[in-house]
């Protein structure tokens, strides 16, 4: 089969070969014939640099059951599907478990579909986490992200009053018209204390996100986009009486069971417009070179979608 595979002596590390052994499913995995994928710089940061050359990395992919899986689990074959894993995406042919695998409405566009894997559904996990969230205020921070665009929205759904940042004020109408009630560049910009806090971004931003909680808030820390550390000066995580009882919580996506199911109603909710995705760039893999160097070094605004010709 054909797939990106990682080859240390290009340039970028990623080389489209024609000769790459296809996947064997293991009982409970169906065989997926991709159609299209979506790309992460997150796959291109912490994935790549310890992959193995001839490896097929990447998380996010849509396409169409090519064969069930052997244990009855799952959709049929011939069934539209997106699908989640920690590897083997960027191929024509992926074996996934079948609790990875959310189906697609029948006529739906699959290459808008393979955002949602990781982005939405992290965004949906991460945000569930808060609790309730009807009539709260909740930051989001990172908001112009793949995982912030998604958050807003769903936040929003859930009846929250949502704040979300980020640092590029040409961003601002965009997040708004996703639903966002408030946008800011900084956590410190929030006067009045909030009950929940998605935090995409780290480093500097975690330390004023923490302290925009109010009695008994939550924090859940589920991005790492700036890379850099964080810090929390002398006397910042002591409470006060309008500030106590609060909690960062640590996210994995691919933890508990129910992805399948948040898949497919992601995927149904994509499909009749209440969701919006932000694709900045689609197009066919054999001429996606330039765009895989703007998401390896976070230069595009948007979700990279490869077609596969």
């Amino acid at each position: 089969m054909r797939a990106l595979i990682v080859d240390r002596s290009t340039s970028g590390g990623l080389r489209l070969a024609a000769d790459t052994p296809a996947p064997v499913p293991a009982p409970h995995q169906a065989l997926i014939r991709v159609r299209s994928i979506s790309l992460n710089p997150a796959e291109f940061r912490y994935v790549l640099p310890g992959a193995p050359d001839g490896a097929v990395i990447g998380w996010d992919a849509a396409g169409v059951v090519e064969r069930a899986a052997a244990d009855g689990s799952g959709p049929a074959a011939g069934t539209p599907v997106i699908t989640l894993g920690m590897t083997g995406a960027w191929g024509e042919l992926r074996a996934v478990d079948t609790a990875l695998i959310g189906t697609v409405p029948d006529g739906a566009d699959l290459g808008p579909m393979s955002t949602l894997p990781v982005a939405a559904t992290t965004a949906l996990r991460a945000l569930r986490k808060l609790g309730p969230i009807l009539g709260r205020r909740v930051l989001i921070t990172g908001a112009a992200g793949a995982v912030g665009r998604y958050a807003v929205q769903l936040a929003a759904r859930g009846g929250a009053h949502v704040i979300a940042t980020t640092r590029n004020p040409d961003h601002a109408e965009q997040i708004r018209a996703l639903g966002a009630h408030e946008v800011v560049t900084s956590p410190a910009d929030v006067s009045i204390p909030v009950h929940g806090v998605l935090d995409l971004v780290g480093g500097a931003s975690l330390a004023p996100a923490y302290q925009a909680l109010g009695e008994g808030g939550i924090l859940v820390t589920a991005g790492g986009a700036s890379s850099a550390a964080s810090a929390f000066e002398p006397g910042s995580l002591m409470s006060d009486p309008l500030r106590h009882d609060r909690s960062i919580v640590t996210f994995f996506l691919m933890s508990g069971d129910g992805i399948d199911a948040d898949l497919t109603w992601l995927a149904s909710e994509l499909a009749t417009g209440a969701l919006r995705p932000h694709i900045a760039w689609r197009g066919d893999w054999t001429d996606a070179a330039e765009t895989i160097g703007a998401v390896r070094e976070s230069r595009l605004p948007g979700k990279a979608v490869l077609d596969l010709s």
